[in-house]
């Protein structure tokens, strides 16, 4: 990196390239980049100090991003090829890779903790994060949600050998790394556009086992279909919620709080309590301290990190919890897999098994609804009541026939409805909703300041 003096990111709203581009900032180069929408995010890092435009155009392109031996351009593999600013970069003789590349040549000097699987990579990455960061060991972090207990979704550390790196499995961007721990918490088959079969993105999995550096560890969910192939010296050790190497026992829930015991192959950490009180979080944590406690972190340092982690955005988050048995709640989750949303519906029922539970959904990409458009419905059937948006596009043009309805012909429970986003507002607020769930990795969050304040002015 010592050749180049700026970077300019293509897609620089995207929440892992964000790390990136702090990361950058902080080591003293310019940083610019191109995004299509404006965001709380974009706005953020234009606080920052990275600029960012909102038109493709080649013109508008900073001038000292325009000397090909000086800057180094990333982009992200959602923008389109025909990008104009990126045919620019790649006709001009720029040094042009993706955000995984770049991602794997930063930690490839360090030990790098990578968390990989089709669902709880983010909190669990960040659950890790945080432990870390609050004992001696620290880490680097570049992470795929923003932590609220920083602000941010990149952690540093001068003098850490660690690095925790959520590692995508979206386009094989995981094979870039070069992993000293490896955990891979969910396998259930995902972004079919790329992988065309469960078979092919299984592969994909064992292939990331083989990237584990000599001396590491694999960490592993107990009954998944992967079959690693580990090199020789690399060990491999699991973890689930009820069994394993790394496990819990004397889950304890009560008066708002979840309490368990942390069980490793050398001892226990007793009374763990989720600074997240969720279900779903009991088997996050049980990954996140493994990794911790294989990396050194004494076991009261876990429990009282594990204490005060306030989660990531958008992972469960709660905008409103009125106080008393009766008052109201909602809460966001960027779930949109099918067992993601399953496991925030149940895990919401769990906290609030005798209240009425509305959830909005709103479905990302056309090809994940047209692949698992019963396994949602299924999943939107354990609902009361379901308002069902339309389908957030991404990256992607529509495809004949796959609309929002494909899933809501199919969802059982007695109240359901397909509303246009633009009118979620003033659906809920004529509802007499008692805890509302918002899911989905599109821009229905954008949406929850309006409904909060619709609801208690």
């Amino acid at each position: 990196m010592k050749d180049y003096k700026s970077i300019y990111f293509v897609g620089a709203g995207g929440i892992g390239m964000a790390a990136l581009e702090r990361y950058f900032l902080a080591q003293g180069f310019r940083v610019a980049g191109y995004d299509r929408t404006r965001t709380e995010l974009t706005d953020a890092l234009a606080s920052e100090g990275v600029e960012i435009c909102y038109d493709e155009a080649a013109s508008l392109i900073p001038d000292y991003c325009k000397n090909p031996a000086d800057t180094l351009v990333v982009f992200t593999p959602a923008v389109p090829a025909s990008h104009e600013g990126l045919c620019y970069f790649r006709n001009g003789g720029f040094t042009v890779m993706k955000r995984a590349e770049l991602l794997g040549l930063i930690t490839r000097s360090s030990k790098g903790l990578c968390f990989a699987g089709t669902h709880g990579k983010t909190t669990t990455s960040s659950m890790a994060a945080h432990i870390l960061h609050c004992s001696s060991v620290g880490c680097n972090a570049f992470l795929g949600g923003i932590l609220r207990n920083y602000g941010s979704n990149l952690l540093l550390s001068a003098t850490s050998p660690y690095s925790v790196i959520e590692a995508d499995e979206f386009d094989r961007s995981f094979h870039h790394l070069s992993p000293y721990i490896a955990v891979i918490t969910a396998t259930d088959p995902d972004h079919l556009d790329i992988y065309g079969t469960e078979e092919a993105y299984l592969e994909s999995f064992a292939h990331f086992t083989e990237l584990i550096q000599p001396g590491g560890t694999l960490l592993l969910h107990t009954g998944l279909k992967v079959q690693p192939r580990v090199p020789q010296g690399v060990r491999t050790l699991s973890y689930s919620r009820n069994e394993g190497d790394y496990h819990a026992e004397r889950v304890r829930k009560g008066n708002g709080e979840i309490v368990f015991d942390f069980v490793t192959p050398t001892g226990v950490v007793a009374d763990v309590k989720l600074g997240v009180p969720v279900d779903i979080n009991i088997e996050n944590a049980v990954a996140a301290m493994a990794v911790c406690h294989m990396v050194g972190v004494p076991g009261e340092v876990m429990r009282q990190a594990i204490g005060t982690f306030l989660g990531a955005k958008r992972r469960f988050e709660f905008w409103l919890k009125e106080p008393g048995d009766n008052g109201r709640v909602i809460i966001d989750d960027y779930a949109h897999h099918p067992d993601e949303l399953r496991a925030s519906i149940a895990s919401v029922k769990d906290l609030y098994p005798h209240r009425k539970l509305t959830v909005v959904f709103q479905p990302h990409l056309y090809t994940r609804t047209r692949d698992f458009a019963p396994q949602f419905a299924e999943a939107l059937s354990l609902a009361d009541e379901v308002i069902l948006l339309n389908i957030y596009p991404a990256r992607e043009l529509p495809i004949p026939g796959v609309t929002s309805e494909i899933i809501f012909r199919d969802i059982k429970c007695p109240v359901k409805e397909i509303c246009d986003k633009t009118l979620l507002v003033n659906r809920i607020k004529s509802r007499n909703f008692e805890v509302l769930l918002t899911a989905g990795a599109g821009d229905v969050c954008n949406y929850l300041p309006a409904i909060v304040e619709a609801v208690t002015k």
